[in-house]
């Protein structure tokens, strides 16, 4: 039997439902997670609908990304065997931290999202909760402006920039909200598959076009062959990048693999929590194939000359148009992700333990169609002010990524293992390994930011003028 567990949440330590229809209903190997899935099935919406087939498609769909093009940039900046060292171990410590995760989940039922997570490993719950609350608004809202600035990339290119890149972020913003009203992630794992497939499309196209191409176009010293013949280099290429170059490429690679963020909101909607590693194991799998051959293939291929997305660094139009069509449904699906996510955290803020939360209610639907709009319009307006994808990658990998992907799990380490952390040479290993992530996370947090800072203050000393511009930025 399962001790009552109390949790602070929204501010106040509410009494955990499922654990309290565990102890109250059943003396049977119920456990706390099908006592929850239990007390749903009276409900009009249905929250704990996800296989863990269906969590591996939803979180791949996340993953394949337009950042996955931004590769072979980081890899030209770093090399062959510090790219691909980079990208590999980030993997492996990603797979690792995300277990300890779902350990953790599994430990503490009543955990819905990051917030709850921090209410419970932090001293002083209720301001955790609150800060991290703020840390996951901002995360989602950054990466969904990342997308409406996509989303205007995309249709400049296609349209040879026949209106003002501001009106195609609009018009971005306008597809994101509507994409987004589906309240459960089940419809979502499904538009995830349509995600991937286009994403997939658009890498496969980007590397064929990189193979058969006489020469690339762009390259950062400007069109080919002022860098001259296109090379590659097995160590850091010209004696080193430099250290916010360098950095930048590392937080690059980093924001592909950090989505621990919403594990906890997938985690909460399966119906059954403990095959989570299983969606982990095949998640990992197919990212560290993806990441590694599009990396080397971009890097093979366009050497020096690769740009952030790769796309770009194609010579012919009609090879950047036909590649970067199939970017704009993944664009506008992962944005309506992370919407849900950051809309799912303000509906409860706002309606939660109410009828409305699992109702077909007019107030509900208004309210949550209310929080939607809000969400994208400061996307929009996010959009409109980092001035480059580099940019954005890079302040959200050092800002969140160091936090959520790194600091949070060690932290979580410690409080599984607090009584043996040194009980073994195997328990010493892992603690160690843990005190690296944890400060690997400040790290990033720390000169991660200064470096991220320094380039979008280099973007508007140079080509960038001001904000909410119509000037293209078409690749």
């Amino acid at each position: 039997m399962h001790d009552l567990t109390w949790v602070w949440h929204f501010g106040k330590v509410a009494y955990d439902k499922g654990h309290k229809l565990y102890a109250e209903e059943t003396d049977s190997d119920l456990d706390p997670f099908t006592a929850l899935a239990i007390e749903e099935e009276d409900h009009d919406i249905k929250y704990r609908t996800l296989s863990w087939q269906k969590a591996a498609l939803l979180l791949f769909g996340e993953y394949v990304c337009l950042a996955i093009l931004a590769l072979a940039w980081s890899w030209s900046v770093l090399g062959w065997v510090c790219g691909f060292f980079v990208t590999f171990g980030l993997g492996v410590v990603t797979w690792y931290t995300s277990y300890v995760l779902w350990q953790f989940c599994m430990q503490h039922p009543e955990a819905r999202d990051i917030c709850d997570i921090a209410a419970i490993l932090f001293v002083l719950p209720s301001i955790a909760f609150e800060l991290t609350g703020v840390m996951l608004l901002l995360n989602n809202i950054f990466l969904i402006g990342f997308h409406v600035f996509t989303g205007a990339k995309i249709l400049n290119t296609l349209s040879d920039s026949s209106s003002c890149t501001v009106v195609f972020q609009a018009v971005t913003a306008i597809i994101g909200i509507i994409v987004s009203l589906p309240r459960t992630l089940h419809h979502v794992s499904l538009m995830s598959i349509v995600s991937a497939t286009a994403m997939a499309l658009a890498i496969i196209l980007s590397m064929i076009y990189a193979g058969i191409e006489d020469a690339p176009f762009f390259g950062y010293g400007g069109n080919y062959p002022t860098l001259g013949p296109v090379t590659t280099s097995i160590g850091l290429p010209g004696g080193g990048p430099g250290f916010v170059a360098g950095l930048n490429a590392v937080l690059n690679i980093t924001f592909l693999w950090i989505g621990q963020i919403l594990y906890p909101s997938f985690i909460a909607e399966m119906r059954r929590p403990q095959d989570f590693p299983k969606a982990l194991a095949a998640l990992t799998i197919m990212e560290l194939v993806l990441f590694c051959v599009t990396a080397a293939v971009g890097y093979h291929y366009l050497g020096q000359y690769s740009t952030a997305p790769v796309i770009g660094s194609l010579s012919e139009p009609w090879a950047k148009k036909s590649a970067f069509a199939f970017v704009l449904i993944p664009t506008v699906i992962i944005g309506s992700i992370y919407a849900n996510v950051a809309a799912k955290f303000l509906f409860k803020r706002i309606l939660g333990g109410t009828k409305h939360t699992y109702s077909h209610s007019v107030v509900g639907w208004g309210t949550w169609v209310a929080i939607i709009t809000f969400i994208w319009t400061i996307g929009f307006i996010l959009g409109n002010v980092i001035p480059s994808m580099g940019d954005f990658l890079s302040i959200m990998s050092s800002t969140f990524d160091s936090f959520f992907g790194f600091i949070f799990w060690a932290v979580a380490y410690y409080h599984l293992n607090r009584n043996r952390l040194w009980s073994g040479p195997k328990m010493i290993t892992l603690t160690v390994i843990n005190i690296l992530i944890f400060f690997f996370g400040f790290f990033m947090l720390g000169p991660g930011l200064y470096t991220s800072i320094k380039a979008i203050i280099a973007d508007y000393s140079g080509t960038v003028s001001k904000a909410f511009t119509c000037a293209s930025n078409a690749l």
